[in-house]
C-alpha cells in the first residue's frame, strides 16, 4: 500500500470508530466526550502511528514492552506528544520501564504485580494510574482478578501511596455476535457500581472494556475507555 493511501485508509477508518463511538454513546444516552478511544499500535510501525496522530487520534496502547521502548525512541523525533497507556500482561521484571512514563497501566491483576508496582513507583517518586483487571467472564485463558478478589484487592490498595486505581478493566470472549458479550461489560459496570455504594471506595471512574469486535456494546454498557486496533489499522500491516 503506497503511502498516501496508507494515511487516507487510517484516516477513514479513524473517522468512522469516532462516528459509531458518538452513536453508541448517544443510543445509551451518554455523552460521547466520555468515552476514550485509545488506539492498540502494536505491530504497526512508528509511521502508521504517526499518521493517526495527525488525525487527531493522541492515545496508543501497547501490550509489549520491548516495543513501547522501541516507539518511544522512534516518536521521539517525530515531534508527536502521545499519551501512552499499556494494555498487555505486564511481569514484574519488566515493570521497572514503564513506570511513570505511561498514563495508565490497564493490566494489574494480582497483588504482586500491584507491589511491584508500587515499589518502584516509591523508588522513582511517582505516583501511577492504574486499573485492576477483572478476570470477568472466568476463562482460564484470560488474566486477572476474581471479581470477589476485588474489594481486597481495593483495600490492599489504600496502603500504598504510590499507586492510583482509576478503575477496572476486562477482556471480554470473542463471540462471532457481539450482542453475546453484553453480559460481561455490564457485571463489570455492576461490580464497580457495587463497590462505590459499599464506600470500598469513593469512586473508581474508569471502566476499560470493549475493543474492535465489541466496542459499541461495551460503551452502551458503560465503558469510558475502548480499546481499538485492527478497526483503525487493519488486521495486518501490507
Amino acid at each position: 500500500m503506497k503511502v498516501n493511501e496508507r494515511t487516507d485508509f487510517i484516516r477513514q477508518n479513524i473517522e468512522r470508530v469516532r462516528e459509531r463511538l458518538v452513536k453508541a454513546a448517544n443510543t445509551s444516552g451518554r455523552d460521547p466526550a466520555d468515552v476514550q478511544l485509545i488506539a492498540i499500535s502494536k505491530n504497526f510501525p512508528v509511521s502508521d502511528l504517526e499518521k493517526a496522530y495527525r488525525c487527531g487520534q493522541i492515545s496508543f496502547g501497547e501490550n509489549r514492552v520491548q516495543e513501547l521502548q522501541q516507539k518511544w525512541i522512534e516518536s521521539a523525533h517525530l515531534d508527536m506528544d502521545i499519551d501512552w497507556h499499556y494494555v498487555g500482561m505486564l511481569q514484574r521484571n519488566k515493570v521497572r520501564f514503564i513506570i511513570g512514563r505511561v498514563s495508565l497501566i490497564h493490566s494489574v491483576g494480582s497483588l504482586r504485580l500491584m507491589r511491584t508496582i508500587e515499589r518502584l513507583a516509591a523508588r522513582d517518586e511517582v505516583v501511577q494510574d492504574v486499573l485492576l483487571q477483572v478476570n470477568v467472564s472466568g476463562e482460564e485463558t484470560k488474566q486477572g482478578f476474581e471479581p470477589d478478589e476485588v474489594e481486597g484487592a481495593l483495600m490492599q490498595c489504600l496502603e500504598f501511596s504510590h499507586i492510583r486505581v482509576r478503575g477496572l478493566m476486562t477482556m471480554a470472549p470473542h463471540y462471532e455476535d457481539p450482542e453475546e458479550t453484553r453480559p460481561v461489560f455490564r457485571q463489570l459496570r455492576e461490580l464497580r457500581d457495587r463497590l462505590i455504594a459499599r464506600d470500598v471506595v469513593r469512586d473508581l471512574p474508569e471502566l476499560s472494556m470493549g475493543m474492535t469486535n465489541d466496542f459499541e456494546q461495551a460503551i452502551e454498557e458503560g465503558a469510558t475507555i475502548i480499546r481499538v486496533g485492527s478497526a483503525i489499522f487493519g488486521s495486518r500491516y501490507e
